[in-house]
Formats: C-alpha cells, sequence, structure tokens
C-alpha cells in the first residue's frame, strides 16, 4: 500500500499487521441510497470492512468512518434508518462511509489479552488507508480522499486514540459524548450509589429541577442528602433525574465485575475494614438492609416463550424486559422470595449439573431472578427445578462507593469531595486507579490532548453516562499541549442541552430530551470545511465548571456553540397558576447562535405525551417568538414542553444536520 499525506502534511505509513488487503464484494446497491458497495479484509486476519461510494456525480473527494464503542460488525450501518443513517448522511455530504469490525475477535475487544492497539485504532486505519485505494479505482483517478473519523462513548476513546497516535490517516475528528481516564467505573458506581440511597425520592428530586421547582434537598435525610450531594459533585446532571425509572444500571452491572476481578481485596475490606462504606455503617444502616445474602432452589426456569408478550418487544416490565429471540431460559423463579428487591446480584449454583457456575443478574424482584442480557451467549441452561442456588449481592453494594478509594490527581476536582484540606485521601485507596486502565484498553493509550489533524467534541448537558465536565478535561488536556493559539486553530467543545448519552433519533422521553444527532452532523459538516477550505467553524461553547455542572449562560449569543436556545413561559413565568377553564396565555422565544442558522420548526405538547400534536407554522429566522393560548380544564400540574429546530439553510434540502432544542413550563390548574 502507498504512503498518503494528510491535510497538515503528515506522512502515514502502513502497518505490517495489515499488509495484504482483499475485496471479496463489489456490487451496486439502491438502499437506503445508490452506490457501489464494496466488502472486504485482510488476508491473515479477521479485520473486515464495508465501504460505501457514492455516485461520481455526487462525490466530493472525502469520506466518513464511524467507530462503535467496543468492535462490532463492519454491516451495522445498513440497518439505520432517518437521522442515525450513517450511508445516507455520508453520501449527502458528498462522501463515502467506511465501516470496520475494528480488527474482529482475534484481536479482541479493548479488555482483552490481544493489544489493545490494533482494536483501539490500527485496525480502523488500516481499513482507512485501503479505502483510499478503493477510491481511486471507483472513481478512476488518483486522489487523496480526506478523511473524518467520529465515534461516540467508548468510540470517543478510540477516536481519540486514532487522532493522538495516528499521522497522515484521517485529517479531522469528531468524538463524542467522552469519557475521561477517569469515567469507569466511578460515573456509574456513584449513581448506582445515589439510584440505591435515595430511590424513595427521586420522584420528589425530578420535580424539583423542573421549572418552577423547588429545592432538591428538601425534606430528605442526612444519608439521603450527602448522597446526592455526592452524585452532583461528582457530575451527574440534576435535571437528568427524571429518567430515573428507566435508567437502571446501564453497563455497571457488566463493569463491577471486571472491577472485582482486577481488586478483590476491595470487595473484602469493604465489609470488615474501617474507612469503608460497609464497615462504617450502623448494623441497621442502608447498605446492609439492602444486602441480599439469599439461599433457597430453583422453582421455575423462565423462557421468552412464556414472558414475553406475543404481540410486540420486551417493554421493560418484570416479567417480559429479559426478553430475548433465544427461546432459552433468561429467568427463574426462586423457591422463595428474596428479602429485599436488587439490581446486579450473583447467582451461585450450589447443586446440580452447574454446581460451583456463577451468572449475573440484572435484577431480582420477588421470586423472579433475571439474567444479565449484557453478556449475550450466557443462558440459564442446565439449570434444573430443585437446584440450589444462593443470591448475593455483596459485591454489587461494595462497587457502589468505589469511587471514594479512587482518589486522582488534583487537575480531577470532580474528587476535591473525597480530599482533606491538604490534599490527602479521606478514605483508605486502592494500590492502583482502575480508570485509566480501563481507559488505556479502548484507547490503545491515556489521552494527552496533543493530536495531528483537527478536532470538533461534542458532549451533552444531561449525559448520565458520560459527565458533561469530562469534555472540559479533555479541553484542558488540549490547551496545555497545544497552547490556546493551537487550541483555537484546531479544537472545539460544543454542548448540546437537553441531550443524554445516546445517539438516536428518538430519545426515551421527548418532553425531556432532545436528540444531538443534528449537532452531530453539524460538526461533521464544519470539520470539513475547517480542513479543506479554511473556514473556521462555530466557536466553542462558552461555561464554566463548578463543583462537578457544567453551566451555560442562558443566552444564545454569550453561549455560542450551535444549538438554538428556547425559553418557555406561562402567564409570564416559568411557573403558572390558573383556574381550570381558564386562559393561559403561552409564549416561547427561540434564539439561534451566531452562525447557527435559523429555526425552522417548532411544535408544543400540552397534554405531556410527548406527541407535539400542534406544530407552529415558521418564517425561517435565526429568532422567532411564538404565543398560543390555551385552556387547562383539568385540575392537577401540567407541564408545557415546546420544541423547536434550527438548520444552516433556511429550507433544509436534507433530513441531516437539525440542531433540536426544548423548553417547559409549568402550570398548576387548581378548581
Amino acid at each position: 500500500m502507498n504512503q498518503h499525506q494528510d491535510a497538515q502534511g503528515h506522512t502515514d505509513s502502513p502497518d505490517p499487521l495489515f499488509g495484504e488487503p482483499y475485496t471479496d464484494v463489489d456490487e451496486c446497491r439502491t438502499s437506503p441510497v445508490p452506490h457501489r458497495y464494496l466488502h472486504g479484509g485482510f488476508t491473515g486476519t479477521d479485520n473486515r470492512f464495508s465501504a460505501y461510494f457514492p455516485p461520481a456525480e455526487q462525490y466530493q473527494g472525502r469520506f466518513f468512518q464511524h467507530v462503535t464503542p467496543v468492535p462490532q460488525s463492519e454491516h451495522l450501518a445498513q440497518t439505520a434508518h432517518g437521522q442515525e443513517d450513517r450511508i445516507g448522511f455520508a453520501v449527502a455530504s458528498g462522501g463515502y462511509f467506511l465501516e470496520t469490525n475494528g480488527g474482529g475477535e482475534n484481536y479482541g475487544s479493548p479488555g482483552s489479552d490481544a493489544d489493545p492497539t490494533i482494536a483501539a485504532y490500527r485496525a480502523n486505519a488500516a481499513c482507512a488507508r485501503y479505502s483510499r485505494e478503493l477510491a481511486a479505482h471507483v472513481y478512476g483517478r488518483a486522489h487523496r480522499p480526506y478523511g473524518y473519523l467520529y465515534g461516540g462513548s467508548g468510540g470517543a476513546y478510540r477516536t481519540i486514540g486514532a487522532a493522538e497516535n495516528t499521522e497522515g490517516v484521517w485529517d479531522g475528528f469528531v468524538p463524542y459524548v467522552i469519557g475521561s481516564p477517569m469515567a469507569i467505573p466511578n460515573v456509574f458506581s456513584v449513581r448506582m450509589h445515589a439510584q440505591r440511597v435515595l430511590r424513595e425520592r427521586l420522584d420528589d428530586i425530578a420535580d424539583a429541577v423542573e421549572p418552577g421547582g423547588g429545592d432538591i434537598y428538601a425534606g430528605l435525610d442526612t444519608e439521603q442528602r450527602a448522597a446526592l450531594d455526592e452524585v452532583t459533585r461528582m457530575g451527574f446532571p440534576p435535571r437528568a433525574w427524571f429518567g430515573h425509572r428507566t435508567m437502571g444500571s446501564q453497563a455497571f452491572s457488566v463493569l463491577y465485575t471486571s472491577v472485582v476481578a482486577l481488586d478483590p481485596g476491595y470487595f473484602e475490606n469493604f465489609w470488615t475494614e474501617p474507612g469503608h462504606h460497609g464497615a462504617d455503617s450502623a448494623p441497621d444502616g442502608s447498605v446492609h438492609r439492602a444486602r441480599v445474602r439469599h439461599r433457597c432452589t430453583v422453582a421455575e426456569l423462565v423462557t421468552p416463550a412464556r414472558t414475553a408478550p406475543a404481540d410486540g418487544p420486551a417493554d421493560g416490565g418484570v416479567d417480559n424486559s429479559f426478553a430475548s429471540s433465544t427461546g432459552t431460559p433468561t429467568a427463574l423463579r426462586l423457591s422463595e422470595p428474596a428479602p429485599t428487591d436488587t439490581m446486579g446480584a450473583q447467582l451461585t449454583v450450589r447443586s446440580g449439573a452447574l454446581a460451583g457456575r456463577t451468572f449475573a443478574l440484572r435484577e431480582v424482584r420477588g421470586d423472579l431472578a433475571t439474567l444479565d442480557q449484557q453478556r449475550p451467549g450466557v443462558t440459564l441452561e442446565g439449570l434444573w427445578h430443585g437446584d440450589e442456588i444462593e443470591v448475593d449481592n455483596s459485591n454489587f453494594l461494595a462497587a457502589q462507593t468505589y469511587h471514594r478509594h479512587q482518589v486522582p490527581g488534583p487537575e480531577y476536582t470532580a474528587w476535591d469531595q473525597f480530599r482533606a484540606p491538604d490534599g490527602t485521601p479521606l478514605h483508605p485507596q486502592r494500590p492502583v486507579l482502575a480508570g485509566p486502565l480501563f481507559t488505556s484498553s479502548a484507547a490503545g493509550t491515556l489521552p494527552t490532548g496533543r493530536f495531528s489533524g483537527r478536532m470538533i467534541a461534542v458532549c451533552c448537558l444531561l449525559d448520565r453516562e458520560a459527565f458533561p465536565w469530562q469534555g472540559d478535561w479533555y479541553r484542558n488536556q488540549v490547551r496545555t499541549h497545544l497552547g490556546a493559539d493551537g487550541e483555537a486553530a484546531n479544537f472545539r467543545l460544543w454542548y448540546v442541552d437537553h441531550a443524554l448519552h445516546g445517539d438516536i433519533e428518538t430519545q426515551e422521553d421527548p418532553t425531556h430530551t432532545v436528540s444531538y444527532l443534528g449537532v452531530l452532523h453539524q460538526a461533521l459538516w464544519d470539520l470539513a470545511h475547517w480542513v479543506e477550505d479554511g473556514v473556521e467553524p462555530a466557536a466553542s461553547t462558552d461555561y464554566t465548571v463548578q463543583d462537578g455542572q457544567v453551566q451555560v449562560p442562558a443566552d444564545a449569543e454569550k453561549r455560542q456553540g450551535v444549538q438554538p436556545v428556547a425559553v418557555l413561559t406561562a402567564d409570564g413565568r416559568e411557573r403558572a397558576r390558573a383556574t381550570a377553564g381558564q386562559e393561559v396565555l403561552l409564549r416561547a422565544e427561540i434564539t439561534c447562535p451566531p452562525g447557527g442558522g435559523s429555526v425552522v420548526a417548532a411544535a408544543w405538547d400540552l397534554d405531556g405525551t410527548g406527541a407535539f400534536a400542534m406544530p407552529e407554522t415558521i418564517d425561517p429566522a435565526p429568532r422567532v417568538a411564538l404565543e398560543r393560548r390555551h385552556v387547562f380544564t383539568e385540575p392537577g400540574i401540567h407541564f408545557v414542553t415546546f420544541r423547536a429546530s434550527a438548520h444552516r439553510e433556511a429550507t433544509p434540502g436534507t433530513a441531516f444536520g437539525r440542531l433540536d432544542t426544548l423548553a417547559r413550563a409549568r402550570v398548576i390548574v387548581v378548581a
């Protein structure tokens, strides 16, 4: 393979591990858009790729390559639709789309025994290099396409790893929903601790952070107040508590078992050694009341065919949330209900054919224990009625305060709450920091902020899995190594308000959240213009970080970035009071930041369903004000949500790049 130079003149050298590329599929396809599809790999390896080339008249000499959080199939993009359609986005943006399997199982996912740099960036880089040769063949001319790599969450680690450890392969990068080297397992552990301690009060807390709410600490006892303060100062966005009923444990049920393997001594010390929450808590404290060590027998094995509804997918209910397509047992009935409900327990088989085997449970509710389906291929086959089992959540509880024993350097200010005035840790510390080990296995190395090319990072202010301050942490790394001038010339950080972690179009609660996909699209477009034409993108979002929380100005012009800002009032306030049958004046103002385009769409949700059944007719403009009068007939608390979208084009010619925002107001209706 030939050497290439990036837009800044850096030379790329081939990787000898991937020296013999090949293609095994070359065909024209029409879905999701017309393109020429090439599939291939590298002889002697399991590294595979899929490339989607647009017609010559649409091609503008660039490619976009997406990186998944861990190595997955090279065929994922083929099933995406709408704003999630990465193939359609690339083609609409004048480029071909490239997707890989990250090297395949022989080189392993991050965390395996394989060289982590292979899955982190080397396999992707080899495919990117070869794709340029394919582009020359497809379009019948020698040229070097510009390349842009992007990925979120674990994919952000891998994107940054690629940016910092390669030259000449890609020209620009968009890591999104970024984690720091101290993210895993700490952002999950502190959240799970708060979810357990605050379980009975989270509805009140969620209401308090709504417009016209109150004190989030009102009515909390000492332990509850401490848990809420701890998770907030660690960076969990308080406004994200609206989703406490559905957020569950996310990746924590998988991650904490890795911590047990890495640091088994901690889980012994937690219950016995002073300085640890389990040992320091009173015998009747909440952590001891939550502890489950329950011996019983298997009463019944539960399969998806017997428990999942026949007319639809699993919906998160107790008896059907574990539905899978395997038809094998994924849950079991206990002969005696557990003394308390729990998440993340371990099931140990004490007798029968599987004696000695352990299984991770997602949750136990009453007599139903559900297998953790985040471990593909693991089932309860071989377990039988009457087998003796034990359910134990001791390690899961211990892991929830592991972050207190993982105090990093002073640059991580979220841990200041665990330091004495002289800077020394308040709790006994473990001999190794787990976070950097997880990060380096994903990124290949630890992030330094020193990268080639240009970069626009996208982070979300309601992110519950990658706390928002971590975007600022990486920006500080960039500034340290590139200087203020180097940062301005090569880096942007855009925050998206009202957005969660997932890169999906339809969010879990459309009355509280918007998708950030449009901002991601805009970042890729602006990155291409920056690299290829020297057109500077929108400024970084203006913000401050205080006690773990990222705060942004209320004014769009001051906030900057690219997302519009919406403000909603009811009778001139964020909290209005009206009599049933009385007319309420709703007023919304939407403002785009400098260079943020025009407001192109808006709609109201007046009944809390998230249907937004009342759209507005918009004359596109950078600033739009709308009014609607509405009569609430039913007494109670009503929340009105207003959603708006902006676009760089006043009349968008594409479904991509829609910049969404929302605002809410509370209306208290009395009889």
